[in-house]
């Protein structure tokens, strides 16, 4: 029976107020945490995946995926003001849908998480080489510089951030609040600096054709560059640091949404206006697929060196082609440095799903040890990374945010479906934030998902059945039997001294759990 086994949500709740984490993050912390997790790849790179598939039409898939975000957006608002526990979707699903939707639910953040971060390493590989390029003349050869599919042989800087970030969260290395707030200043005033000096001078002419694919190319850029605006559920993970987090949840979450959305239309219009961004089509006049060999054969020649689709650093070479050659090597320096802050978020979330789910019997023991010097789950970590490095160097960027944003729209429906179900289930529950209009806000969310899952290519669905299909015979043939919930055992290890650090940095000198500054 599918809600047959619920975690007990009283018991979540009750060990949540006995938790000793300190509550130190207000609005404003939330909502720059929110902007630092969402400003990455998604923006930085993937625009010129976008319009390769949408071409101008990109900046109205922009703001589909910008509006699916914010009904989902409103739905985590409710769930996590209500629950202010660790554990993301999975913890509410659990909570209020049983056992095997709640597995679903975690199996698919591994999804998301472990291939986001790799999307991101892929990313940040692209302005990495052109810093290198630009400010020390190195021409790293692209057999060592992209996968497989873009023409190369294996991406070497991808693989190699992603085994460093690695490294940094197996030794207990964490973003401090103000490193953090520098990061999420530094890729602020990197995208403010792009609308200042590309918007003045958009030529109207470079929108034309509008959506030169229709309405099809618009949809498949929208369920791509989706990716783009995931990070900001990230915050919900946060609630057991937060400050109030009845209020300042919500804030946080659609604070963080809404200033991203602002941003993207504008950068959007900014490359669009300023170098065009019509898709590149083969001999016979058909479009090439984004992120396929024949896209990067035509990128390779001399005609198509030219277009912006065929940029690993979309933002920076935008702004040398209208001549501001030194300001867009700074872009990319922002880039650069900004970027494996969000790998290290995406490894944080990652992590920490898989932690829980070990604890709760779900997934095998072992992944749940802890360091006996580090503090941190080094098992998982370490398992994590070495998928992440093995993703970042064969695949390139537009696939792997594709096959993220599987997992993710999946888990963004199913929170709309609980918070549905407990509207009705336990209707007399305080709820501190409500969705307005709830009956018509979630099942937006819900359908927005299906529309822009079934939106993703032929081949990320294939793959996302085949994730599905190998977390079902992992749960019957292992968690099912093994789960504690199954066995009578209630725990919620919300408050276990040893369970690692959350993707939220302490405030500057806020105490920790163990009394030591931050």
């Amino acid at each position: 029976m599918i809600f047959g086994r619920v975690k007990s949500l009283d018991a979540i709740l009750a060990t949540a107020e006995k938790k000793s984490l300190t509550r130190s993050l207000g609005a404003f912390q939330l909502t720059m945490l929110g902007v630092g997790a969402i400003i990455g790849t998604g923006i930085f790179v993937l625009t010129a995946e976008a319009a390769q598939k949408a071409g101008p039409g990109m900046m109205i898939a922009f703001i589909i995926a910008g509006a699916v975000c914010a009904v989902a957006a409103l739905c985590y608002a409710e769930m996590s003001s209500m629950v202010p526990v660790s554990g993301s979707a999975y913890t509410y699903s659990y909570a209020v849908m049983g056992e095997l939707l709640a597995w679903m639910v975690g199996w698919a953040l591994v999804l998301e998480y472990t291939v986001a971060a790799g999307a991101v390493s892929v990313g940040w590989s692209g302005y990495f080489v052109g810093l290198l390029r630009e400010f020390a003349g190195l021409d790293l050869p692209a057999a060592f510089t992209l996968g497989p599919i873009d023409g190369g042989i294996v991406n070497v800087p991808a693989f190699l951030i992603a085994l460093l970030v690695t490294w940094l969260l197996v030794i207990g290395t964490r973003e401090s609040a103000a490193i953090n707030a520098v990061l999420v200043a530094i890729k602020i005033a990197a995208l403010t600096l792009f609308c200042i000096l590309a918007l003045p001078v958009m030529q109207s002419s470079n929108f034309e054709p509008f959506a030169p694919l229709g309405f099809g190319g618009i949809s498949a850029a929208a369920a791509s560059i989706f990716f783009a605006y995931v990070g900001f559920d990230a915050v919900s993970t946060a609630a057991e640091e937060t400050k109030n987090p009845q209020r300042n949840m919500p804030i946080g979450l659609i604070g963080s949404l809404a200033i991203c959305t602002i941003f993207y239309i504008l950068v959007a219009a900014g490359v669009i206006g300023t170098v065009g961004a019509q898709p590149l089509f083969d001999a016979n006049g058909a479009v090439l697929a984004a992120g396929s060999a024949e896209l990067a054969a035509a990128c390779a020649t001399a005609a198509g060196e030219g277009a912006v689709v065929c940029s690993k650093e979309a933002l920076a070479w935008t702004l040398r082609e209208i001549g501001w050659q030194q300001v867009g090597n700074l872009i990319g320096l922002a880039a650069g440095l900004a970027l494996p802050s969000v790998i290290l978020m995406m490894m944080f979330g990652q992590t920490r799903i898989f932690f829980v789910m070990s604890r709760d019997g779900l997934l095998p023991p072992v992944l749940s040890k802890v360091h006996p010097r580090y503090k941190t789950p080094h098992v998982v970590t370490m398992i994590t990374g070495v998928f992440v490095a093995f993703f970042a160097a064969l695949f390139p960027v537009g696939a792997l945010a594709e096959i993220s944003n599987a997992g993710t729209l999946f888990a963004f429906a199913m929170v709309a479906i609980a918070v549905l179900v407990l509207r009705r289930t336990d209707p007399t529950r305080h709820r501190p934030f409500r969705t307005p209009a709830i009956y018509l806000v979630a099942p937006l969310a819900v359908g927005g998902c299906l529309y822009l899952f079934f939106s993703l290519s032929g081949y990320t669905l294939t793959l996302t059945a085949s994730w599905a299909i190998v977390g079902l015979i992992v749960y019957f043939g292992y968690s099912r039997s093994h789960s504690h919930v199954g066995r009578g055992i209630v725990d919620t290890h919300e408050d276990d001294a040893d369970v690692p650090p959350q993707p939220v940095p302490p405030l500057p000198g806020a105490p920790t759990p163990g009394g030591k500054q931050a």
